[in-house]
Parts: structure tokens; C-alpha cells; sequence
């Protein structure tokens, strides 16, 4: 789960570290009012999305009257922006957050991720912050520093002054940063981030450090105890298809083919998807109703994915282990007649009472579509999209 920019800087405001003022508003008029309230001369502007990139779409502005910060909300509430790191569409701007400007000296990077390879907490830091990171990492990975936290002593001293040596930074900036990069560490496992990104994290002119723009991710199996943060969730910048199976609780991921999967399982998912592609089609996403899927999760998932206008054929690769193969034939049945599905309907079955379920959809009277092997299933899928 994201969070936008300005409630993450309320987590680290909450554990005493310091931010730029700011102020979230939903309207131009409440954008001019922040501006006034932190006073200044100028402002920034920054449209509050989940997602990067969002200097280079024109959504961070700076501004120098209050007149400028309501024209600048104006233009980017209730747009979509587009960059280069959300769907085609953009995503919905629905507030932006008015800050106090800084006298910025120098631009670094600095993030926490989780590292499965290594089963550890990465941190990841580059004197060469800013919007250009992406490709610093690509073009010159030597100026890109990493540093690994043991899980039972966290981020150690030595860690953090190997950083800053690194980094150039000296008297208050160095001491600052090896005050903030604990403290960071203590609020990402706090809150089970699965990525805090400071990017720029900035010296000011009076060599302090400061995080100017904060990105913070959380792990979606840890919200069940994370209700505060899991509240904060703001549906409007999810896809509605993800958003409605983030409801029924089922796992899904849009994309760009035709041909919609509905899998028990993340493996026979991913499996499913590789034939498909393999067959010469494009899977429209990725479904998985779980080991324990029910009719119930079936007519939802049916639901899910003909959401997307774009889907031209269903298939639907169920393995019946904890649920008989039988109970899903019925389920689908149902599903098929309660969402009047009007595409075509491919249908592999294995396991337990394959046979018997099999039989169930033969004798149904619906166009469903009969495979006796995985394979076959994509063929067909691939020939129906067609």
C-alpha cells in the first residue's frame, strides 16, 4: 500500500524528525489559504499522487506570489498527471501539498527497501540525488552506495559514518545524517514499510539535511495490524479492477492483453500467464482467487475481470486440491449465469473429482469451453480472443 508524499512526512514528523513545512489542500482557494499560513515569499506546489516522475510531468511547481499557488492548484486539481511511472491514464490529483522552500545546496538520494536475496534491509544511498537517479543507476551504478542491516542490531555506527564519508558530508550535515538514517530505519520497521524513499534528501545552504520529498510503501499483509496506516489508503489512485478485488480480497494485477485469467494459486497463475504468451496471446491480468476459492470468489472474479473492457476471452485454470474440482464446476456455472458473461468461457480443471467437474460444464448448456490440458487451455484461449 503507497501513501502519498504528505502522510508520510506526517509518520516522520510523528517520530521527531524534521520535514519542510507543508500544508495538503483539496481546492485552490485552501491551496492560497496554506500559502499564507506558512508565509514566505514563494511556495512549491506539489500534486500528491502515488507514484514518481512527478517533476518531470509538471506536477512540483514553484511559485512566487498566492495568487500563482491558486492558479498552480487550479491547474492540477482534479486532472489526471501522467508520468513516467503510472498507467497510460495518469493517475487522479485530488490534493496538493503547498510547502515553504528551502535553500537547497546540494541534492542527495537515500532509501530503505526490503531485500529478499538477502533477507535484510537495504539502504540505499547516492550523492547524486534528485530527478535523475533512475538513470545515474543505470549509466553509472559505482556512485549508487549500499549498506545491509543485521535484523538483531539494525543500522550500526559504522554504517552510518561509512555513508556519510561517502556521501562528502561534514559538521551538521554529517551529524545530522547519522541521526536521521536510524531514525528512518527505526520508523520503517514501526510502521513494516516495504520501501522508504528519500529522493531528494537535501544539505540546505546552512549544511543541514533535510528530506524534500518522502515515498513510503507498507506491506499489504502487515495492515491487519497497521489500522491507522491502513485507513490512510486513498482508493481513488488504484485501478478500479485492483481496487474492487483489494474488496472481495482477492489477489490482482491489471495488464495490457486480452485475455482474461482467473488461477488458484500464484504459481499456476504466473504458469498460466507464460502459456498464454507463449500460445501467441497477452494475458489482461493476473486473478488469483487462492487455495480456498468458493462460487462465491468465482462470480467475483468474473466480476473482476470483466471490469476490463479489453478482455475477449476468459480462461479460468483451477487446480482442485483444498476445494473439489466439482464444487468450482458449480461455481463457475453460477457465475457464468448470475454475470451473464457474453465472452468466451475456456475452462481447465485438475485434481480431485477433475472428471466429475468436467462433466459438470459438458452438461450445463453454456458456452463454456472444455481443456484437458494446460496447453490446450491457452490455445484456446488464444484462438477465442482472436
Amino acid at each position: 500500500m503507497n501513501l502519498h508524499e504528505y502522510q508520510a512526512k506526517q509518520i516522520l514528523r510523528a517520530a521527531n524528525l524534521n520535514t519542510p513545512r507543508g500544508i495538503a489542500a483539496h481546492s485552490p482557494d485552501e491551496a492560497m489559504e496554506a500559502a499564507r499560513t506558512l508565509g514566505g515569499v514563494a511556495w512549491v506546489v506539489k500534486a500528491q499522487i502515488h507514484a514518481g516522475g512527478r517533476g518531470k510531468a509538471g506536477g512540483v511547481k514553484l511559485v512566487k506570489s498566492l495568487d500563482a499557488v491558486r492558479d498552480t492548484a487550479s491547474a492540477l486539481l482534479g486532472k489526471n498527471l501522467v508520468t513516467i511511472q503510472n498507467p497510460p491514464d495518469g493517475q487522479p490529483v485530488n490534493q496538493v501539498l503547498v510547502e515553504e522552500t528551502l535553500s537547497i545546496a546540494r541534492e542527495l538520494y537515500l532509501s530503505l527497501l526490503v531485500d529478499r536475496e538477502t533477507e535484510r534491509i537495504a539502504i540505499v544511498a547516492s550523492a547524486a540525488g534528485g530527478m535523475e537517479i533512475e538513470e545515474v543507476a543505470h549509466t553509472t551504478p559505482e556512485k549508487v552506495l549500499k549498506e545491509w542491516c543485521d535484523p538483531l542490531f539494525g543500522v550500526q555506527d559504522f554504517q552510518c559514518r561509512a555513508l556519510a564519508f561517502a556521501l562528502e558530508l561534514t559538521g551538521d550535515a554529517y551529524k545530522d545524517f547519522c541521526t536521521l538514517l536510524p531514525a528512518l530505519y527505526r520508523v520503517f520497521i514501526a510502521n513494516d514499510l516495504a520501501l522508504l524513499e528519500i529522493n531528494p534528501l537535501v544539505v540546505t545552504a546552512d549544511n543541514r539535511v533535510l528530506p524534500l520529498d518522502c515515498k513510503m510503501s507498507i506491506d499489504d499483509n502487515a495492515l491487519y495490524r497497521r489500522r491507522a496506516l491502513a485507513e490512510m489508503m486513498d482508493m481513488r489512485q488504484i485501478d478500479a479492477k485492483e481496487a474492487a478485488a483489494h474488496a472481495a480480497n482477492v489477489n490482482y494485477v491489471a495488464l495490457a492483453g486480452n485475455i482474461g485469467c482467473m488461477v488458484n494459486g500464484a504459481g499456476l497463475a504466473m504458469a498460466t500467464m507464460d502459456l498464454i504468451q507463449l500460445s501467441g496471446g497477452m494475458p489482461a491480468n493476473f486473478l488469483d482467487v487462492g487455495g480456498g476459492a468458493t462460487p462465491e470468489t468465482v462470480a467475483q472474479g468474473f466480476k473482476i475481470i470483466l471490469l476490463d473492457a479489453n478482455v475477449k476471452a476468459v480462461l479460468i485454470n483451477i487446480f482442485g486440491g483444498i476445494v473439489r474440482c466439482d464444487v468450482i464446476a458449480q461455481g463457475i456455472i453460477q457465475a457464468v449465469k448470475e454475470v451473464g458473461v457474453q465472452v468466451p468461457v475456456v475452462v481447465r480443471l485438475e485434481g480431485t473429482n477433475a472428471d466429475e467437474g468436467r462433466a459438470l460444464l459438458a452438461q450445463s448448456g453454456l458456452a463454456i469451453l472444455a481443456a484437458d490440458s494446460l496447453t490446450h487451455a491457452a490455445e484456446l484461449a488464444v484462438e477465442q480472443a482472436q
